[in-house]
């Protein structure tokens, strides 16, 4: 029986030693992912485990398999309302974004890899979306909690952004045709390109709202027979992993699909779905330890040993470059306040897609196939040790993090001293507090706030009154319910 139990001491010890070594190191703020990613490498060819490892199809068979319990994971913990919250924002980050990530990094690629420009697309199309794995663990245990417009738009679009990436990672190694140059770039190949996006994502947004109804249904159904959450969630899994699967093989975008899918069912069937959500836990961080000791594995430093400064560049384009001129552009038109969008921005991180992304055109065997897998993963522990380390960090120095609800001194520089009906007149207010009167004074202080703010508001939004300040203090369905006002010094 050695060849089962030796492999699974070690792969089970590998995986005990990597979640100690994560739980001390998130103290100081390291990355859960990292030390997974790192304990692959060290168990690897030039580590002190010194495995060989270089099976590239069980590594993309296994990578899309926890990306999608991921995804899973993420939509059944995004609410309707924060949904809609984010939803326009999001959408935009995740395909105008990515494209102007992907162009951006092209560029830098041309200019530092002396790649041609079809294999520059390629590595932009490959980096250029964020991670739902990443985010989704680290603003978890970043500390901070964010108001719900940038939480939402950051999960929102981690989680519907792989689609746009994996379709233009297809769609340029088509083009390159095998070559490395691009090959029938003409109208028709352009339009073959547009015909597969709306297929991509028309067929995953069909497939995964259609099957989440369903699945709703049946859930309530059930439920109702007292079954246990662990067996609810290993059905919702293998629910989501064949609507995953079976809409990646018509054609259409599981990604896409399971995210919407599991949105969907624990938005509809919330009370069954209730039960599960700690086991649907286990298994999406069970997925990202699996995955990212693989693709930790996957890795020989030695052979980066030529891609580190160039990769080091990429990186710092992205990140420094890149992200923030796609976030700016895409939420200029939804007045997201400027040390929002810096955090959103910031907030672009990097973790196991572009990594899976990057096996695409080694089982495809284009040219300089590795150099690209090589300035994926650097690209990937740049942002991991740099933005993932410093979520909190940045959160509380642009002021965008909300206070903890037992943290007296900070829920009153936060939201004021004195709490108002939202419902007070605005003129009645200025009167009572000898405050100058601003033109819609009989409005409601919640409509007056919402007028001013000219999008949807959100627990610590706030807006000048006169010399005084007012902020949104809560929400509820939709509505102000709540709003503090601070008078001048």
């Amino acid at each position: 029986m050695d060849f089962v139990n030796v492999p699974l001491l070690a792969a089970s010890a590998l995986v005990f030693f990597s979640v100690l070594a994560g739980l001390f190191s998130a103290r100081i703020g390291f990355s859960f992912l990292l030390v997974f990613l790192l304990a692959g490498v060290l168990a690897g060819e030039d580590g002190p485990g010194g495995y060989r490892f270089n099976d590239f199809r069980l590594s993309f068979w296994v990578g899309n398999l926890a990306l999608a319990i991921i995804l899973l994971d993420g939509g059944m913990r995004t609410a309707f309302s924060t949904f809609r919250t984010g939803l326009k924002p999001a959408s935009l980050l995740a395909t105008v974004g990515v494209l102007l990530c992907a162009g951006i990094t092209a560029a830098a690629a041309v200019l530092f890899l002396d790649l041609g420009w079809g294999q520059a697309m390629l590595l932009g199309a490959i980096v250029g979306s964020t991670d739902a794995a990443a985010v989704f663990s680290l603003l978890t245990r970043s500390g901070v909690t964010l108001n719900e417009r940038v939480a939402a738009t950051l999960e929102i679009e981690s989680g519907v952004n792989d689609p746009m990436a994996v379709y233009l990672t297809l769609a340029f190694i088509a083009l390159l045709g095998g070559t490395g140059v691009v090959q029938g770039a003409g109208d028709s190949a352009w339009l073959t390109m547009l015909k597969g996006f709306a297929q991509q994502f028309g067929l995953g947004a069909a497939l995964g709202i259609g099957s989440g109804f369903a699945m709703a249904f049946l859930l309530r159904r059930v439920a109702a027979r007292d079954t246990g959450g662990g067996i609810l969630a290993l059905l919702i899994g293998a629910a989501g992993l064949s609507v995953f699967a079976a809409t990646g093989w018509l054609g259409g975008s599981g990604f896409l699909a399971v995210y919407l899918f599991g949105l969907i069912v624990a938005n509809r069937a919330a009370e069954a779905v209730a039960p599960t959500l700690a086991a649907m836990d286990g298994y999406a961080w069970l997925a990202q330890a699996g995955m990212f000791l693989l693709l930790g594995l996957l890795v020989t430093p030695s052979d980066l040993a030529e891609s580190w400064l160039p990769g080091l560049a990429i990186a710092a384009v992205l990140i420094l470059v890149a992200r923030p001129v796609a976030v700016w552009l895409c939420l200029w038109p939804f007045r997201f306040s400027a040390r929002e969008t810096w955090f959103i921005s910031w907030v672009g991180l990097r973790g196991a897609v572009p990594i899976v992304l990057a096996m695409f055109p080694l089982l495809a065997g284009l040219p300089q196939a590795g150099l690209l897998f090589n300035v994926a993963f650097v690209v990937v522990l740049v942002s991991l040790l740099t933005q993932g380390t410093t979520i909190g960090w940045v959160a509380r120095k642009l002021e965008v993090a909300l206070p903890d609800a037992g943290d007296e001194v900070a829920v009153r520089a936060v939201f004021r001293d004195f709490a108002l009906d939202p419902n007070l007149p605005v003129g009645q207010v200025c009167d009572f507090y000898g405050l100058p009167t601003p033109p819609h004074a009989e409005l409601p202080l919640a409509e007056w706030i919402a007028e001013r703010l000219r999008r949807p508001p959100v627990a610590g939004d706030s807006v000048p009154l006169g010399g005084a300040t007012l902020v949104v203090r809560d929400m509820q369905e939709g509505r102000i319910s709540r709003v503090g006002l601070g008078l001048p010094d």
